[in-house]
């Protein structure tokens, strides 16, 4: 702090704004929560809070002093500070880090440690906004999966504990599960499948629980998008019978919540809406300041159980209901959910076209953000759909005439 300039105050308010930048919500630090990180009383910050202080200052937490959770303190030294030029080179390059995985320290046994583990994070962070903003798109998932090879070349660039080994390959895994989402949400399925074996493989060295929830419930997302049921089922209840959901009702929400998703394709009505109130009660007895990784507090929320609500609800056919919840939806979302929000505009303008409202459904399917309209394969895909129903509905309506403009202009790509 002294060597930046920082007070208590102002390092708070760097720290938030770097959480903000992370999790799409600024922090809540205070110059009182740095006085107690000084004095020891908080001895291991929070997941996005530790990212975030470590991408502020250039150092891993436990350079600065921290000790994570069942480590007795060391009197090692802490390790010299980064180059500022390193670190805004591999903050800025993808291939930086496999570059320093193969370089030797000293002509010496290179030494993988704590900052590599906190470089991967770094840049998962960057991967999972960049999925926020656009979603579904290749460059993203060749990105994800080139960064997990990057992450096991890291592996035999040198020597490690066991501990940051595991780290090491939960990165990877994470890598993996995000390019597998980018192929879903694009989707190109079939990729999606490599990408998830990969993934399931890298969890299982890792043996993290958090990283393995998010892989099966994926995997529950690609079977249900497939149209098959009975593997979405079987995928996602491999998520939730991880422990974690029995520790954590916000994990338990979402296993939940997809699962309600999925008995919507099945045509289980019944089902549906038991697993969707199961998933709000479960949700409304989360701890919202529990510590959690920074993947599930970038998106799980009120907001995205009614995103799974509203496409559970659309694909019964329940339009006045899935209506309801994409409203509920779109009122919740933050503002960085960029590709979250043009799905779910999408999805109400469906709802209100099932119930028969023409003209509010083109006056809504006109907001959906050109961008998205024209290169995310989802969007693209419904607005096909709307185009060919709204066309059987009401072919010779003004309002009709009105969207072949909008559509032709503004679309042609996508309609």
């Amino acid at each position: 702090m002294k060597e930046h300039g920082y007070s208590s105050n102002s390092l708070a308010d760097a720290v938030n704004s770097a959480v903000g930048d992370l999790t799409g919500r600024v922090g809540g630090l205070d110059g009182s929560s740095v006085r107690d990180w000084k004095a020891g009383r908080v001895r291991w910050p929070k997941s996005a809070t530790r990212v975030a202080l470590e991408k502020v200052t250039g150092l891993p937490a436990t350079a600065l002093g921290f000790v994570p959770r069942g480590r007795a303190p060391s009197s090692a030294p802490a390790p010299p500070p980064e180059d500022p030029v390193e670190r805004r080179r591999f903050l800025t390059a993808g291939t930086a880090l496999a570059a320093a995985a193969a370089a030797p320290a000293s002509g010496s046994s290179r030494r993988v440690g704590t900052s590599d583990v906190v470089r991967l994070q770094q840049r998962f962070a960057e991967i999972v906004a960049s999925d926020h903003r656009h979603g579904g798109r290749l460059g993203i998932e060749q990105k994800a999966a080139a960064l997990a090879d990057e992450a096991l070349a890291l592996q035999d660039s040198g020597s490690a504990s066991q501990r940051v080994r595991a780290y090491v390959y939960a990165c990877a895994a994470a890598f993996r599960s995000s390019a597998m989402w980018a192929s879903i949400d694009g989707r190109r399925y079939e990729d999606a499948v490599v990408h998830m074996r990969e993934a399931q493989a890298l969890a299982e060295l890792a043996a993290d629980p958090a990283i393995k929830f998010r892989i099966w419930s994926h995997a529950g997302t690609l079977y249900r998008h497939m149209g098959r049921p009975v593997e979405a089922m079987a995928a996602n209840d491999v998520a939730r019978s991880l422990s974690l959901t029995r520790r954590d009702p916000l994990f338990a929400s979402l296993g939940l919540a997809r699962q309600a998703a999925i008995h919507g394709v099945a045509g289980n009505v019944t089902a549906a809406r038991r697993s969707f109130a199961q998933a709000q009660e479960a949700m409304d007895r989360a701890d919202p300041v529990a510590d959690r990784p920074m993947w599930m507090t970038s998106f799980y929320d009120q907001a995205e159980l009614d995103s799974l609500a509203l496409t559970g609800y659309l694909a019964l056919g329940d339009y006045e209901t899935a209506e309801a919840h994409a409203h509920r939806c779109l009122a919740a979302l933050r503002p960085h959910m960029k590709r979250s929000k043009a799905i779910a505009t999408t999805r109400l303008a469906c709802a209100q076209l099932g119930q028969g409202d023409v003209g509010p459904a083109v006056a809504t399917a006109m907001t959906v953000p050109v961008d998205a309209a024209a290169h995310h394969p989802r969007v693209a895909r419904m607005l096909r759909c709307f185009h060919t129903r709204i066309h059987t509905l009401a072919p010779n309506s003004p309002t009709t005439h009105m969207w072949n403009q909008y559509a032709h202009t503004t679309w042609k790509e996508s309609v």
